[in-house]
């Protein structure tokens, strides 16, 4: 315990210092102590951002408070925090736990998930550089103190200032309160907020002074501004949007200046002359949702019995998994679930693996729940995402409390929730939610299964296709299992067929890249005015550019792969580092004219479409397409009202979305999905096929599915047609078991990286060796990936093959110690290590 005598003498007063363990949003392995100043330590809480000094140039970050106590480090002298950021913790409790336990399965730091969990605006460096707000009313400054106009003064002479330069103006080390006293005045901004720090939406509204309140005083206004005739119509207006005489409402400033014409310099006139007021409002960035709601759904025998059958499983298991085929009518089961949640006053997480879905769903849920929705996902800026943020953490249960559900993608996840009951995780199997970089490399399902726990919630997961390992789990009793087999409203699985690609070449009857069952089964539906969807798992025009004459094909400068043709910009461009050049008129090798394209993408498809069926509207959603906030929603609004006939997509299209109108669906090359080097190649072909077959036929009549492949008779293939999951589940639970794979077996995947092969190749040996030493034969490699060189960087990949009942906790001990000896010794300390517990 750390003491300081207040004051001396027989009845001195002890008082105790207060330390406090902060997470810095930087990947070190410990947290790092400070001293709380004694004029704040009745302020500090677990969960507040606080300002604090590290490293050698003292520079400064917001880090996070984790433990509140009085024992100072032992191995360095305690630095004073500078200042603290929040009135009450932004993080709470329930979350810190979660964040302890990924920090400890995915074997990274807690800075890691520091850095994954808050939005970007909440988090703050000292590079913010302050300057002068153009819109601060000068002859305001006796609002403020001494060092305040101080700072005011130099910034009307220097225009810009940071952090450390007011600390010199001011000889004072801790100036964050002042400076934060000014943002709150609105005498100066931070440069960088501008850009990406949280500022709330503040809209400016008009109303009557006092004075002009009084209905003589109003009289008297009227009978003057008889001379300005623009003023009198302005406030005309303005009574009239304000309906003073029935039930008074808040006029906004814009609408007001619209609805009479006018300017604000009308409205300036009439403040000076303290007839009307103008105050802001903070409001939400989200529209408020203004339409009727409907009453739930009522749900058939099918969905009744399986509601029921979840109910029962959720009494004795906290898991269970709603493996339910392809247009069962599973969203109509959570809609139900997720009501008697929140008749309890709980939150409801509703995980999806794509930002995609959310556009749908949210249209969906909205007109059961109204408002009570909040969407959470990468696609949102910094701004909405606080805001969503905030809400969530002020949560308290009223009939109209806001964000009660959350939908959202894996980060969601973080949101700091207080009341969580339900979580549902649809399309469990994607691996969509799977995170790959940065650090902590988690999986959102299996994350949230823990979230749930600490929260005393359930977890519902659902697919049609679950993973193995999922199905594993409910076939071992550790979840609960609850099926459905039947489509919603007895319409019938789709019925799928095989072209024979191989057979349709030899007889030259292929069109492009469309086999001739492909290409009349279309033309069919376009005539009964039905819609099509077309799967091809590979964006661009084409894979690679070809030189006939000499072979060459021109490979990205920074990584071992051929670059990708995107004729919409007339590029060559790298999928992996972004690096691009323009498509050259000759081979860069020969010289030679002669050159092709080959392979195919969804940008040819879309293009040769258009000009075998001219008369039909084609659109594609890919990454190229969807790169904007509402991309997604427009496209899939468009699709949904008839305005597409046919879309070409990737993997975006499989993952379940429901359109009323698609006949068909085409899967253009199923046999780049079935030869991906990964033992999970089979299963991934499996899920993606039955998914993109289930967006045929969900409501008015049997859908038809074509899958094009020059092995018609495989396995998978057959699988597919017969939707038949538990033969595939039962023949890779074999093979898995025989080579020692998921779910039988944890793996840990570790990649190394160098820009100089021959360094890389001797690191990864000598770590490949020490790991041998304390896992013997459970070690795998090193080896290179197809892809050996990624930005320059070469890469070895090295894996751990674990029990499942080993500890991870004694594996995480043993990775850790190896990984920090590799990384002291001099000739290594270049080579980056990542560890990926749990891969896809």
């Amino acid at each position: 315990m750390c003491w300081i005598p207040a004051y001396a003498g027989k009845n001195s007063k002890i008082i105790e210092t207060k330390f406090v363990d902060i997470i810095l949003p930087l990947s070190i392995p410990y947290l790092y102590t400070y001293r709380v100043p004694k004029e704040i330590d009745h302020e500090i809480m677990v969960g507040q951002r606080v300002v604090v000094q590290f490293g050698r140039g003292n520079k400064l970050y917001s880090g996070l408070v984790k433990n509140v106590h009085t024992t100072p480090p032992a191995e360095y002298q305690a630095k004073y925090i500078d200042s603290i950021l929040d009135e009450q913790p932004i993080v709470n409790e329930l979350q810190l736990k979660h964040w302890d336990w990924m920090a400890d399965y995915y074997i990274s730091n807690l800075g890691d998930v520091y850095n994954a969990a808050l939005p970007g605006a909440l988090k703050l460096a000292s590079e913010t550089k302050i300057v002068l707000n153009a819109e601060y009313i000068g002859n305001a400054v006796e609002e403020l103190n001494d060092k305040e106009y101080l700072i005011y003064e130099a910034l009307e002479v220097r225009n810009i200032l940071d952090l450390s330069e007011i600390s010199e103006i001011l000889s004072i080390k801790n100036v964050h309160k002042i400076v934060k006293s000014l943002i709150e005045k609105r005498v100066v901004i931070v440069e960088e907020e501008l850009k990406r720090k949280f500022k709330p939406k503040i809209v400016q509204y008009v109303r009557l002074t006092e004075f002009a309140n009084i209905e003589k005083n109003l009289e008297k206004i009227f009978e003057e501004l008889s001379r300005a005739p623009k003023q009198l119509e302005l406030l005309m207006k303005f009574i009239q949007l304000n309906e003073r005489y029935q039930k008074p409402k808040p006029v906004n400033k814009i609408a007001l200046q619209k609805a009479a014409d006018t300017t604000s310099s009308v409205i300036n006139q009439l403040v000076k002359k303290e007839i009307l007021e103008v105050y802001d409002v903070v409001e939400t960035r989200f529209n408020e949702y203004e339409n009727e709601l409907n009453d739930k759904k009522k749900l058939n025998p099918e969905q009744q019995t399986a509601l029921e059958e979840i109910k029962t499983q959720f009494s004795e298991k906290d898991v269970v998994l709603l493996h339910g085929v392809t247009g069962s009518g599973k969203t109509e089961i959570y809609i139900h679930l997720i009501q008697e949640v929140l008749k309890h006053g709980k939150q409801v997480l509703y995980l999806l693996p794509e930002i995609a879905l959310t556009t749908q769903l949210i249209t969906r849920l909205q007109k059961v729940f109204g408002d009570v929705i909040g969407v959470y996902h990468s696609k949102f800026n910094e701004n909405e995402r606080v805001e969503v943020w905030n809400q969530v953490n002020n949560f308290e249960h009223t009939a109209s409390s806001k964000f009660q559900i959350i939908i959202g993608a894996r980060s969601s996840m973080f949101l700091p929730f207080s009341k969580l009951g339900l979580i549902i995780v649809d399309e469990e199997h994607e691996n969509s939610f799977k995170q790959y970089d940065p650090a902590p490399r988690y999986n959102a399902r299996d994350a949230s299964i823990f979230l749930a726990h600490i929260h005393g919630a359930k977890v519902l997961l659902g697919s049609a296709t679950p993973s193995i390992e999922s199905f594993w789990n409910a076939q071992q009793n550790k979840y609960g299992l609850v099926e459905l087999n039947k489509r919603h409203g007895g319409v019938m699985m789709p019925e799928i067929w095989c072209a024979d690609v191989k057979e349709a070449t030899r007889k030259k009857l292929m069109k492009s890249h469309f086999s001739p069952l492909l290409m009349e089964q279309m033309k069919e539906a376009f005539e009964n005015k039905e819609q099509v969807i077309l799967f091809q798992n590979r964006r661009g025009y084409a894979p690679f550019m070809l030189c006939e004459e000499c072979g060459h094909v021109p490979e990205c400068k920074n990584c071992d792969v051929s670059l990708t043709y995107h004729k919409f910009t007339n590029e060559l461009r790298c999928h992996y580092c972004g690096n691009h050049k323009k498509m050259p008129a000759c081979c860069p090798a020969c010289g030679s004219t002669r050159i092709t394209l080959k392979g195919f993408g969804t940008e040819q498809i879309e293009e040769e479409l258009a000009l075998y069926f001219p008369k039909v509207k084609v659109a594609r959603m890919d990454a190229d397409t969807t790169k904007t906030k509402n991309a997604y929603h427009h496209l899939i609004t468009d699709f949904e009202d008839g305005n597409i006939d046919l879309l070409v997509g990737t993997q975006m299209v499989t993952k379940g979305l429901d359109f009323d109108n698609v006949a068909l669906v085409g899967i253009l090359n199923a046999d780049t999905m079935l030869n991906f080097p990964d033992f999970r190649a089979f299963e991934r072909a499996y899920q993606m096929m039955s998914q993109v077959s289930g967006r045929a036929g969900r409501k008015k009549k049997r859908g038809k599915v074509i899958i094009q492949t020059y092995d018609p008779y495989h396995r998978i293939i057959r699988q597919v047609i017969e939707h038949d999951y538990e033969a595939m589940y039962k023949n890779e639970l074999i093979e898995r078991k025989q080579f020692n794979y998921p779910p039988f077996y944890r793996l840990i995947h570790f990649t190394l990286k160098h820009k100089d092969r021959d360094v890389l190749n001797a690191g990864a040996a000598d770590f490949a060796y020490h790991l041998q030493q304390k896992f013997g034969n459970r070690i795998l490699g090193p080896e290179f990936p197809v892809i050996a060189r990624i930005k320059n960087y070469y890469h070895k990949n090295i894996m751990l093959k674990v029990e499942r009942t080993a500890s991870i906790s004694k594996c995480r001990e043993l990775i850790t110690e190896i990984k920090n000896n590799f990384e002291s010794f001099g000739d290594y300390k270049a080579v980056k290590i990542t560890i990926d517990v749990d891969p896809m």
